[in-house]
Protein backbone atom coordinates (compact mmCIF):
# COMPACT_ATOMS: atom_id res chain seq x y z
CA UNK A 1 0.00 0.00 0.00
CA UNK A 2 5.28 4.99 0.55
CA UNK A 3 2.20 7.14 0.63
CA UNK A 4 2.97 10.81 0.47
CA UNK A 5 4.74 13.47 2.48
CA UNK A 6 5.51 12.44 6.07
CA UNK A 7 4.52 15.74 7.63
CA UNK A 8 0.95 15.57 6.35
CA UNK A 9 0.22 11.92 6.90
CA UNK A 10 0.04 11.46 10.63
CA UNK A 11 -2.43 13.13 12.98
CA UNK A 12 -0.71 16.13 14.58
CA UNK A 13 -2.53 15.66 17.88
CA UNK A 14 -5.30 13.25 18.82
CA UNK A 15 -6.14 10.92 15.89
CA UNK A 16 -9.36 11.19 13.94
CA UNK A 17 -11.37 8.30 15.31
CA UNK A 18 -14.32 6.39 13.94
CA UNK A 19 -15.90 4.01 16.42
CA UNK A 20 -16.77 0.67 14.88
CA UNK A 21 -19.29 -1.77 16.21
CA UNK A 22 -21.20 1.12 17.81
CA UNK A 23 -24.41 -0.79 18.45
CA UNK A 24 -22.52 -3.55 20.21
CA UNK A 25 -20.55 -1.04 22.24
CA UNK A 26 -23.73 0.76 23.31
CA UNK A 27 -25.25 -2.54 24.36
CA UNK A 28 -22.44 -3.16 26.84
CA UNK A 29 -22.64 -0.41 29.48
CA UNK A 30 -19.87 -1.98 31.51
CA UNK A 31 -17.36 -1.67 28.65
CA UNK A 32 -15.00 1.24 29.37
CA UNK A 33 -13.84 3.37 26.45
CA UNK A 34 -10.25 2.87 27.64
CA UNK A 35 -10.60 -0.80 26.70
CA UNK A 36 -11.06 0.03 23.01
CA UNK A 37 -8.39 -1.16 20.59
CA UNK A 38 -6.98 1.76 18.58
CA UNK A 39 -5.97 0.86 15.01
CA UNK A 40 -4.19 3.11 12.53
CA UNK A 41 -5.20 2.29 8.95
CA UNK A 42 -5.65 3.78 5.49
CA UNK A 43 -9.30 4.83 5.32
CA UNK A 44 -11.61 4.73 2.30
CA UNK A 45 -12.60 1.49 0.57
CA UNK A 46 -9.79 -0.36 2.33
CA UNK A 47 -11.02 0.57 5.80
CA UNK A 48 -14.61 -0.29 4.84
CA UNK A 49 -13.41 -3.75 3.81
CA UNK A 50 -11.52 -4.13 7.08
CA UNK A 51 -14.59 -3.10 9.05
CA UNK A 52 -16.76 -5.71 7.32
CA UNK A 53 -14.23 -8.57 7.40
CA UNK A 54 -12.15 -7.84 10.52
CA UNK A 55 -13.17 -5.06 12.88
CA UNK A 56 -16.90 -5.69 13.29
CA UNK A 57 -16.49 -9.49 13.53
CA UNK A 58 -13.80 -9.05 16.20
CA UNK A 59 -16.06 -6.75 18.23
CA UNK A 60 -18.90 -9.24 17.86
CA UNK A 61 -16.70 -12.13 18.99
CA UNK A 62 -14.94 -10.42 21.92
CA UNK A 63 -16.95 -7.36 22.91
CA UNK A 64 -13.88 -5.17 22.39
CA UNK A 65 -14.70 -1.99 20.44
CA UNK A 66 -12.25 -0.84 17.78
CA UNK A 67 -11.40 2.79 17.08
CA UNK A 68 -9.78 3.62 13.74
CA UNK A 69 -7.54 6.56 12.91
CA UNK A 70 -6.53 7.27 9.31
CA UNK A 71 -3.16 8.09 7.79
CA UNK A 72 -1.37 7.96 4.44
CA UNK A 73 1.81 6.26 5.64
CA UNK A 74 5.14 7.59 6.83
CA UNK A 75 7.07 7.34 10.10
CA UNK A 76 7.41 10.89 11.43
CA UNK A 77 4.27 10.70 13.57
CA UNK A 78 5.29 7.36 15.03
CA UNK A 79 8.75 8.68 15.83
CA UNK A 80 7.27 11.66 17.67
CA UNK A 81 4.76 9.55 19.58
CA UNK A 82 7.36 7.02 20.76
CA UNK A 83 9.84 9.76 21.71
CA UNK A 84 7.19 11.61 23.73
CA UNK A 85 5.94 8.43 25.38
CA UNK A 86 2.36 9.03 24.23
CA UNK A 87 1.51 6.45 21.61
CA UNK A 88 -2.21 6.67 20.73
CA UNK A 89 -2.35 3.50 18.58
CA UNK A 90 -2.27 -0.15 19.59
CA UNK A 91 -1.87 -1.58 16.11
CA UNK A 92 -0.74 -0.10 12.79
CA UNK A 93 -1.45 -1.31 9.27
CA UNK A 94 1.91 -0.64 7.54
CA UNK A 95 3.66 -1.33 4.28
CA UNK A 96 6.46 -3.78 4.85
CA UNK A 97 9.22 -1.39 3.78
CA UNK A 98 8.12 1.18 6.37
CA UNK A 99 7.65 -1.54 9.00
CA UNK A 100 11.21 -2.72 8.37
CA UNK A 101 12.54 0.82 8.74
CA UNK A 102 10.49 1.42 11.89
CA UNK A 103 11.66 -1.87 13.39
CA UNK A 104 15.30 -0.96 12.76
CA UNK A 105 14.72 2.31 14.63
CA UNK A 106 13.22 0.52 17.63
CA UNK A 107 9.74 1.96 17.07
CA UNK A 108 7.89 -1.37 17.01
CA UNK A 109 7.39 -4.33 19.32
CA UNK A 110 8.82 -7.71 18.27
CA UNK A 111 6.30 -10.21 16.90
CA UNK A 112 6.52 -13.99 16.67
CA UNK A 113 4.75 -16.30 14.19
CA UNK A 114 3.94 -18.42 17.25
CA UNK A 115 1.01 -16.13 18.05
CA UNK A 116 -0.71 -17.02 14.75
CA UNK A 117 -3.39 -19.68 14.29
CA UNK A 118 -2.76 -22.76 12.14
CA UNK A 119 -4.68 -23.33 8.92
CA UNK A 120 -8.02 -25.16 9.18
CA UNK A 121 -6.31 -28.45 8.24
CA UNK A 122 -3.67 -27.94 10.92
CA UNK A 123 -0.89 -26.65 8.65
CA UNK A 124 1.38 -24.48 10.81
CA UNK A 125 1.60 -20.76 9.95
CA UNK A 126 5.24 -21.06 8.90
CA UNK A 127 4.14 -23.37 6.07
CA UNK A 128 0.82 -21.72 5.24
CA UNK A 129 1.97 -18.10 4.87
CA UNK A 130 3.74 -16.89 1.74
CA UNK A 131 7.55 -16.60 1.84
CA UNK A 132 8.96 -13.57 3.69
CA UNK A 133 5.67 -12.90 5.51
CA UNK A 134 7.33 -12.75 8.93
CA UNK A 135 9.57 -9.88 9.93
CA UNK A 136 11.08 -9.21 13.33
CA UNK A 137 8.36 -6.65 14.11
CA UNK A 138 5.65 -7.16 11.46
CA UNK A 139 3.49 -9.90 9.96
CA UNK A 140 2.22 -9.73 6.39
CA UNK A 141 -1.52 -10.14 5.95
CA UNK A 142 -2.10 -9.14 2.30
CA UNK A 143 -0.38 -8.45 -1.00
CA UNK A 144 -1.50 -5.28 -2.75
CA UNK A 145 -0.28 -3.62 -5.92
CA UNK A 146 0.30 -0.11 -7.13
CA UNK A 147 -0.95 0.00 -10.71
CA UNK A 148 -1.91 2.43 -13.45
CA UNK A 149 -5.57 2.92 -14.35
CA UNK A 150 -6.93 4.90 -17.30
CA UNK A 151 -10.25 6.25 -18.53
CA UNK A 152 -11.65 4.04 -21.28
CA UNK A 153 -13.31 6.95 -23.05
CA UNK A 154 -10.03 8.91 -23.25
CA UNK A 155 -8.55 6.48 -25.77
CA UNK A 156 -11.28 5.28 -28.18
CA UNK A 157 -8.76 3.61 -30.50
CA UNK A 158 -5.79 1.65 -29.18
CA UNK A 159 -5.69 1.48 -25.39
CA UNK A 160 -2.61 1.38 -23.16
CA UNK A 161 -1.22 -2.13 -22.69
CA UNK A 162 2.32 -1.47 -21.43
CA UNK A 163 3.70 0.49 -18.50
CA UNK A 164 5.76 2.42 -21.06
CA UNK A 165 2.46 3.89 -22.30
CA UNK A 166 2.25 5.88 -19.07
CA UNK A 167 5.07 8.04 -20.46
CA UNK A 168 3.87 8.12 -24.08
CA UNK A 169 1.87 11.33 -24.34
CA UNK A 170 2.03 11.32 -28.14
CA UNK A 171 -0.10 8.21 -28.49
CA UNK A 172 -1.97 8.66 -25.20
CA UNK A 173 -2.28 12.41 -24.56
CA UNK A 174 -3.63 13.97 -21.40
CA UNK A 175 -2.64 14.73 -17.79
CA UNK A 176 -1.43 12.01 -15.43
CA UNK A 177 -1.80 11.62 -11.65
CA UNK A 178 1.18 10.16 -9.80
CA UNK A 179 1.90 9.63 -6.12
CA UNK A 180 4.17 12.22 -4.55
CA UNK A 181 6.86 9.70 -3.68
CA UNK A 182 9.88 8.13 -5.37
CA UNK A 183 8.57 4.61 -4.81
CA UNK A 184 7.07 2.95 -7.89
CA UNK A 185 7.58 6.08 -10.03
CA UNK A 186 11.30 5.27 -10.21
CA UNK A 187 10.64 1.62 -11.01
CA UNK A 188 8.15 2.42 -13.77
CA UNK A 189 10.48 4.99 -15.32
CA UNK A 190 13.25 2.40 -15.66
CA UNK A 191 10.86 -0.33 -16.79
CA UNK A 192 9.84 1.99 -19.64
CA UNK A 193 13.47 1.73 -20.84
CA UNK A 194 13.06 -2.09 -20.73
CA UNK A 195 15.46 -2.48 -17.82
CA UNK A 196 15.16 -6.13 -16.66
CA UNK A 197 13.49 -6.62 -13.28
CA UNK A 198 16.57 -8.26 -11.79
CA UNK A 199 18.76 -5.25 -12.67
CA UNK A 200 16.35 -2.51 -11.66
CA UNK A 201 17.29 -1.86 -8.03
CA UNK A 202 20.98 -2.20 -8.75
CA UNK A 203 20.64 0.53 -11.37
CA UNK A 204 18.56 2.70 -9.01
CA UNK A 205 21.43 2.49 -6.52
CA UNK A 206 23.57 4.52 -8.93
CA UNK A 207 23.39 8.19 -9.88
CA UNK A 208 23.10 7.16 -13.52
CA UNK A 209 20.01 5.09 -12.78
CA UNK A 210 18.35 7.87 -10.80
CA UNK A 211 19.11 10.40 -13.52
CA UNK A 212 17.60 8.09 -16.15
CA UNK A 213 14.45 7.67 -14.07
CA UNK A 214 14.05 11.40 -13.44
CA UNK A 215 14.66 12.18 -17.12
CA UNK A 216 11.75 9.90 -18.02
CA UNK A 217 9.48 11.55 -15.45
CA UNK A 218 10.54 14.96 -16.79
CA UNK A 219 9.04 14.01 -20.16
CA UNK A 220 5.54 14.13 -18.67
CA UNK A 221 4.14 17.59 -19.34
CA UNK A 222 1.34 17.68 -16.77
CA UNK A 223 1.38 15.72 -13.51
CA UNK A 224 -1.17 15.93 -10.71
CA UNK A 225 0.57 14.73 -7.55
CA UNK A 226 -1.49 12.81 -5.00
CA UNK A 227 -0.99 11.65 -1.41
CA UNK A 228 -4.28 10.17 -0.14
CA UNK A 229 -5.25 6.84 -1.69
CA UNK A 230 -8.78 7.97 -2.58
CA UNK A 231 -7.51 10.84 -4.77
CA UNK A 232 -6.57 8.94 -7.99
CA UNK A 233 -10.01 7.32 -8.48
CA UNK A 234 -11.66 10.69 -7.87
CA UNK A 235 -9.41 12.47 -10.39
CA UNK A 236 -10.21 9.81 -12.99
CA UNK A 237 -13.93 9.88 -12.19
CA UNK A 238 -14.06 13.66 -12.57
CA UNK A 239 -12.06 13.58 -15.81
CA UNK A 240 -9.24 15.72 -14.43
CA UNK A 241 -6.68 13.15 -15.58
CA UNK A 242 -6.71 10.35 -18.15
CA UNK A 243 -4.22 8.05 -16.40
CA UNK A 244 -3.35 7.66 -12.74
CA UNK A 245 -1.27 5.52 -10.45
CA UNK A 246 -2.98 4.09 -7.40
CA UNK A 247 -3.82 1.02 -5.38
CA UNK A 248 -5.60 -1.78 -7.19
CA UNK A 249 -8.26 -2.11 -4.47
CA UNK A 250 -9.25 1.56 -4.70
CA UNK A 251 -9.59 1.32 -8.48
CA UNK A 252 -11.68 -1.85 -8.15
CA UNK A 253 -14.00 -0.02 -5.76
CA UNK A 254 -14.39 2.82 -8.26
CA UNK A 255 -15.08 0.45 -11.16
CA UNK A 256 -17.49 -1.93 -9.42
CA UNK A 257 -19.18 0.10 -6.70
CA UNK A 258 -19.29 3.48 -8.44
CA UNK A 259 -19.22 2.38 -12.09
CA UNK A 260 -16.41 4.76 -13.05
CA UNK A 261 -15.39 3.99 -16.69
CA UNK A 262 -11.79 3.01 -15.99
CA UNK A 263 -9.58 0.00 -16.61
CA UNK A 264 -6.52 -1.24 -14.75
CA UNK A 265 -3.26 -1.65 -16.64
CA UNK A 266 -1.72 -4.66 -14.91
CA UNK A 267 1.56 -4.56 -16.83
CA UNK A 268 4.35 -3.40 -14.53
CA UNK A 269 2.23 -3.64 -11.38
CA UNK A 270 4.43 -3.26 -8.29
CA UNK A 271 3.46 -5.73 -5.58
CA UNK A 272 4.04 -5.01 -1.92
CA UNK A 273 3.36 -6.68 1.42
CA UNK A 274 0.91 -5.03 3.80
CA UNK A 275 1.59 -5.86 7.43
CA UNK A 276 0.34 -5.55 10.99
CA UNK A 277 2.72 -4.01 13.51
CA UNK A 278 2.44 -3.02 17.19
CA UNK A 279 4.08 0.30 18.10
CA UNK A 280 6.43 0.45 21.06
CA UNK A 281 4.53 1.91 24.00
CA UNK A 282 1.07 0.76 22.86
CA UNK A 283 -1.52 0.81 25.66
CA UNK A 284 -3.08 -2.57 24.83
CA UNK A 285 -0.35 -4.76 23.31
CA UNK A 286 -1.92 -8.05 24.39
CA UNK A 287 -5.29 -7.11 22.91
CA UNK A 288 -3.45 -6.08 19.75
CA UNK A 289 -1.83 -9.52 19.57
CA UNK A 290 -5.19 -11.17 20.12
CA UNK A 291 -6.71 -9.15 17.29
CA UNK A 292 -3.72 -9.89 15.06
CA UNK A 293 -4.23 -13.62 15.58
CA UNK A 294 -7.95 -13.25 14.79
CA UNK A 295 -7.43 -11.04 11.73
CA UNK A 296 -4.85 -13.34 10.14
CA UNK A 297 -6.85 -16.56 10.34
CA UNK A 298 -7.67 -18.27 7.07
CA UNK A 299 -11.35 -17.34 7.34
CA UNK A 300 -10.75 -13.64 8.03
CA UNK A 301 -8.13 -13.18 5.29
CA UNK A 302 -10.34 -14.90 2.72
CA UNK A 303 -13.25 -12.68 3.74
CA UNK A 304 -11.11 -9.54 3.49
CA UNK A 305 -10.21 -10.47 -0.09
CA UNK A 306 -13.92 -10.88 -0.88
CA UNK A 307 -14.42 -7.21 0.05
CA UNK A 308 -11.29 -5.73 -1.51
CA UNK A 309 -9.10 -7.56 -4.07
CA UNK A 310 -5.81 -7.88 -2.24
CA UNK A 311 -4.10 -11.26 -2.24
CA UNK A 312 -4.23 -13.07 1.12
CA UNK A 313 -0.86 -13.89 2.67
CA UNK A 314 -2.04 -17.42 3.53
CA UNK A 315 -2.25 -20.15 0.89
CA UNK A 316 -5.23 -21.67 2.70
CA UNK A 317 -7.06 -18.33 2.41
CA UNK A 318 -6.24 -17.78 -1.27
CA UNK A 319 -8.13 -20.93 -2.30
CA UNK A 320 -11.20 -19.80 -0.33
CA UNK A 321 -11.60 -16.40 -1.99
CA UNK A 322 -14.91 -16.31 -3.84
CA UNK A 323 -17.21 -13.49 -4.95
CA UNK A 324 -17.75 -9.90 -3.90
CA UNK A 325 -20.65 -9.89 -1.38
CA UNK A 326 -22.56 -7.07 -3.14
CA UNK A 327 -21.77 -7.31 -6.85
CA UNK A 328 -21.13 -11.05 -7.19
CA UNK A 329 -17.87 -10.34 -9.07
CA UNK A 330 -15.30 -13.14 -8.91
CA UNK A 331 -12.67 -11.50 -6.72
CA UNK A 332 -9.94 -13.95 -7.67
CA UNK A 333 -9.73 -12.37 -11.12
CA UNK A 334 -9.04 -8.94 -9.61
CA UNK A 335 -6.26 -9.76 -7.15
CA UNK A 336 -2.72 -8.73 -8.14
CA UNK A 337 -1.48 -12.26 -7.44
CA UNK A 338 -3.82 -13.93 -9.96
CA UNK A 339 -1.78 -15.47 -12.83
CA UNK A 340 -3.64 -13.40 -15.44
CA UNK A 341 -2.59 -10.18 -13.68
CA UNK A 342 0.84 -11.10 -12.36
CA UNK A 343 2.55 -11.98 -15.66
CA UNK A 344 4.86 -8.93 -15.61
CA UNK A 345 4.55 -7.97 -11.96
CA UNK A 346 7.47 -6.49 -10.08
CA UNK A 347 7.99 -7.37 -6.42
CA UNK A 348 8.98 -4.17 -4.65
CA UNK A 349 12.40 -4.53 -3.00
CA UNK A 350 11.24 -3.47 0.44
CA UNK A 351 14.60 -4.13 2.09
CA UNK A 352 16.20 -1.74 -0.42
CA UNK A 353 13.62 0.93 0.39
CA UNK A 354 14.03 0.38 4.13
CA UNK A 355 17.75 1.15 3.71
CA UNK A 356 17.41 4.06 1.29
CA UNK A 357 14.04 5.63 2.19
CA UNK A 358 15.38 8.92 3.53
CA UNK A 359 17.94 9.38 0.75
CA UNK A 360 15.42 8.58 -1.99
CA UNK A 361 12.86 11.01 -0.59
CA UNK A 362 15.44 13.80 -0.32
CA UNK A 363 16.51 13.21 -3.92
CA UNK A 364 12.93 13.09 -5.14
CA UNK A 365 11.96 16.24 -3.24
CA UNK A 366 14.91 18.11 -4.74
CA UNK A 367 13.78 17.04 -8.20
CA UNK A 368 10.21 18.17 -7.49
CA UNK A 369 11.42 21.60 -6.37
CA UNK A 370 13.64 21.95 -9.43
CA UNK A 371 10.73 20.98 -11.69
CA UNK A 372 8.46 23.53 -10.00
CA UNK A 373 11.05 26.27 -10.48
CA UNK A 374 11.31 25.71 -14.23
Amino acid sequence: MARGDDSSRWPASAPRLALLGLALFAAMPGQAEDDALSVLSWGGAYERAQQAALFSPYTAATGTPIEVAQYDGGLDGLRRAVAEGEVPWDLIDMTRSEAMAACAEGLLEPLSPALLAPAPDGTPPEEDFLPDSFGRCAITHSIFATVVAYRRDAFPGKRPDSIADLFDQQRFPGPRALQRTPAVNLEWALLSYRVPHEELYGLLSTRRGLDLAMARLDELEEIRWWEAGNTPPRLLAEGEVVMASGYNGRFFDAMVNREVPIEILWDGQVQEHETWAIPRGASHPETARDFLRFATTTERLADLSRHIPYGPARRSAAVRVTTHPDSGVDMRLHTPTHPLNADNALAKDEAWYARTLGRMRDYFQAWLEARKAE
